[in-house]
């Protein structure tokens, strides 16, 4: 039986030295502060942590120091997806030697898989590299353009990936979510990665799930996942409309710029990401801040 993940994983940033070096000894901060925000795991070198843009080596000497940070307090799901397979298999050998909870692939998305036959080929060898660890699918469309149908994918990867666990759903499409929660009874772990939609994934079965913006705000997420489990949706539905609020501000500015910012104002300086990524110019970071202080949303976190 395939263990499932209940509550939430904080897909880390990246954190860089002013030389453009990975910051490898900000890392055990950043799990302390993960913690405090009530995390039951961590997402690393994924979208949020800038993955495509570090080298295989940067990689693992990342995922070497989230091991050692988290010290068995947190699960770590260590992102091993790559443009080039033997890379991926590579990070996935790896992820397993170091002793790693569960790896994650996305698509490659330059040469993209031409079916969901080839998709699930293509996951079945970067997992192969691991065997004894449980593979996630990264799902995500929208940066991937690969609108597959995921009954499909999750029928054919069942057969064809000995160590497949589930999927990271990084997707709007709150019923085909609903579909893959209920494949076979619930048979696979289907982690839900729409930050702003939580609480209509909570609606629907999600119990875990894996974001961006649980790094800063993860109290308030826990808050609206018990307030669900008292079956207080009204008090769920509110809170949950803050945390809409702010997302506003990172499609407004950006989403990585903008929370490495708030993460910032968090209390961890993570330095300059890198190109093509930019930081907030100091116009957006001015306007930033006069919106945040309308919000009043870091305050209200801080609170709970």
């Amino acid at each position: 039986m395939i263990k499932k993940i209940d509550g939430l994983i904080a897909a880390a940033f990246a954190a860089y030295n002013p030389d453009g070096s990975v910051n490898l000894a900000l890392i055990p901060a950043i799990v302390d502060q993960l913690l405090e925000q009530g995390m039951k795991g961590v997402f690393v070198c994924g979208t949020n942590g800038e993955g495509p843009s570090l080298s295989v080596e940067e990689r693992m000497q990342i995922a070497e120091a989230y091991m050692k940070a988290a010290e068995g307090r947190l699960l770590v799901f260590i992102h091993v997806g790559h443009s080039a397979i033997n890379e991926a298999r590579r990070l996935a050998a790896h992820a397993q030697q170091i002793g790693a909870d569960y790896i994650s692939a996305v698509s490659a998305f330059y040469f993209k898989p031409s079916s969901v036959q080839v998709l699930v080929e293509s996951m079945a060898e970067i997992a192969s590299a691991a065997p004894n660890t449980p593979f996630y699918y990264y799902h995500i469309p929208h940066v991937t353009g690969l609108q597959i149908d995921m009954l499909e994918f999750l029928s054919l990867a069942e057969e064809a990936i000995p160590n497949f666990a589930g999927v990271k759903y990084t997707a709007s499409t709150i019923h085909e979510y609903q579909s893959c929660l209920h494949y076979k009874d619930g048979k696979f772990d289907i982690l839900f990665g729409y930050d702003e939609l939580l609480l209509p994934a909570l609606a629907v079965g999600a119990k875990g799930a894996i974001g961006s913006t649980y790094n800063y705000a993860g109290k308030l997420y826990n808050q609206v996942i018990a307030h669900v489990a008292e079956n207080k949706w009204e008090e769920a539905e509110k809170l949950h409309f803050e945390a809409v609020r702010m997302v506003g501000l990172l499609v407004k500015y950006g989403p990585i710029p903008t929370q490495r910012a708030l993460m910032k104002v968090a209390g961890l300086d993570l330095g300059e990401p890198r190109l093509p990524l930019r930081s907030l110019s100091a116009e957006s970071s001015s306007k930033l801040d006069q919106d945040l202080e309308k919000l009043q949303f870091m305050q209200l976190v801080a609170r709970l």
